[in-house]
């Protein structure tokens, strides 16, 4: 009997099996690590008959026990696509594919809608699959945010395979990072929206080109393309595409480059084919970048069939995105947000841009391979105080030193350490906002940049109820 071996014991990898023996599939579980997390993780997939062996490196030996049978080898997102491992197993002529592919097989009946860049995906996900759902239309969200695309495939596996009503969604609205699309060459959505490039991920793909070169895989593979104008590497790649509808916070183009949708000077969204839609100011969320989320959503809603009127509506009524820009309320007379989702400079530049100044920075964590240029220029001018924390304190505090910062920096081990001092530092210096935009990864100290905002969130609300 031909095997299927999933390798990573994360939620893709889990979700990967589930899918898969729910398919017909033998499964085995590789994971490398062997703790009581792992042994907790495990239990329930051996107790439904899935395999489940710990302490398996990523090596050939791991696999020596299904060489002779073994149908292919799924990979979760956290796994390098160019392992050696991986290498050797395609030159035996074995099957390796990514979590998102193998939910693509699974649901390839239903349209999918790919968001994809390096910074906005998020927002954009969720602030579309709020408005189609407000639509009237079943438009599930998965990949990067909420389900995994695997675990979102076998919610849907049943309905599915036995055809039975709404069986098939009218959408599937899936976030996929680089790591996922590289891993996922056979997905190709009805609908492909790209909202930023700069420098991320460079530690794993090498170089900026190689990086871009991923992304630009899944919109050339996307029926429809949707380009945010405003961003300088997209702007600057328009001509090498032949096709697409582009979208600018900034006007409607200068007659050479005409934009598709676009807000005018008074802030109110036009269409090329339709005319003036409605107001930007439906959506609440603050900054340009907001601006250009809701444009991007609403090219992708109306080619979905929405009229401009029922998408206003559903953009009035969207609640905002946890961890992006999120207003958890006001202490020591600064409004207080959680941006923990800023995982780079780049996304920490764009809430500088966005909150009041002058603002109480709290960064760190685990830093990560980028141009901090324009954050340390945004900092010099918006920011009166920067806390440091984590493991990435001292990088950060020596680039602000390098870059004659003019405002009050403290380094501490923690957000509990950081968040008073920072609290203490407002009060000092009357600032209008205090901001957690962290410019790092979460991986120091959390599991993801969720948990991190959930702690600066209860960090904060138990100062705001006392």
């Amino acid at each position: 009997m031909t095997r299927t071996v999933v390798v990573g014991l994360g939620r893709s990898g889990i979700g990967a099996a589930r899918l898969l023996q729910a398919r017909g599939h033998s499964v085995t579980i590789l994971e490398s690590q062997a703790g009581n997390e792992q042994r907790q993780r495990a239990q329930p997939l051996r107790d439904q008959g899935i395999e489940v062996q710990l302490g398996r490196p990523l090596t050939l030996s791991s696999f020596e026990p299904w060489l002779d049978c073994l149908n292919a080898v799924v990979v979760s997102p956290g796994i390098d696509w160019n392992h050696p491992t991986l290498e050797e197993l395609r030159q035996r002529s074995i099957t390796v594919l990514g979590e998102m592919a193998l939910a693509w097989q699974a649901m390839g009946r239903a349209p999918w809608i790919g968001i994809t860049g390096t910074n906005g995906k998020t927002t954009v996900t969720q602030l579309l699959q709020h408005v189609l759902s407000e639509g009237g239309l079943n438009a599930p969200m998965a990949g990067n945010v909420g389900h995994s695309a695997a675990e979102l495939a076998l919610s849907l596996n049943d309905a599915i395979r036995t055809g039975g009503p709404c069986a098939v969604p009218d959408w599937v609205v899936m976030e996929m990072s680089s790591y996922q699309i590289e891993a996922a060459a056979v997905v190709s959505p009805r609908i492909g929206i790209w909202t930023t490039l700069t420098p991320d991920h460079l530690e794993r793909h090498g170089t900026l080109a190689s990086y871009r070169s991923i992304k630009r895989g899944l919109l050339e593979r996307s029926q429809l393309r949707i380009f945010n104008a405003d961003d300088p590497d997209l702007r600057s790649h328009r001509s090498s595409w032949d096709h697409g509808l582009w979208v600018s916070a900034n006007g409607a183009g200068d007659g050479t480059t005409a934009m598709d949708l676009w807000c005018d000077a008074e802030g109110v969204v036009h269409s090329r084919r339709l005319g003036p839609l409605f107001p930007a100011s439906v959506l609440a969320m603050p900054g340009d970048h907001n601006r250009q989320n809701l444009l991007m959503v609403t090219a992708a809603a109306l080619e979905a069939g929405l009229t401009p009127q029922v998408i206003a509506a559903a953009l009035r009524s969207f609640p905002g995105v946890p961890h992006r820009l999120e207003y958890l309320g006001k202490l020591a007379g600064m409004a207080v947000y959680n941006d923990s989702k800023a995982t780079n400079f780049d996304a920490a530049t764009v809430a500088l841009r966005s909150v009041p100044s002058p603002t109480v920075v709290l960064a760190g964590g685990q830093t990560k391979q980028g141009d901090p240029s324009e954050w340390l220029r945004l900092m010099g001018q918006q920011s009166c105080a920067a806390v440091l924390y984590g493991s990435g304190a001292e990088k950060l505090a020596a680039l602000l030193q390098a870059s004659a910062y003019p405002g009050s920096m403290e380094r501490c081990q923690d957000l509990d350490a950081a968040v008073p001092i920072a609290l203490e530092l407002g009060r000092r210096q009357q600032a209008r906002s205090l901001l957690l935009s962290p410019a790092c990864a979460s991986f120091d100290q959390y599991r993801d940049f969720e948990a991190r905002g959930e702690h600066f969130r209860t960090l904060i609300s138990s100062r705001l109820n006392a």
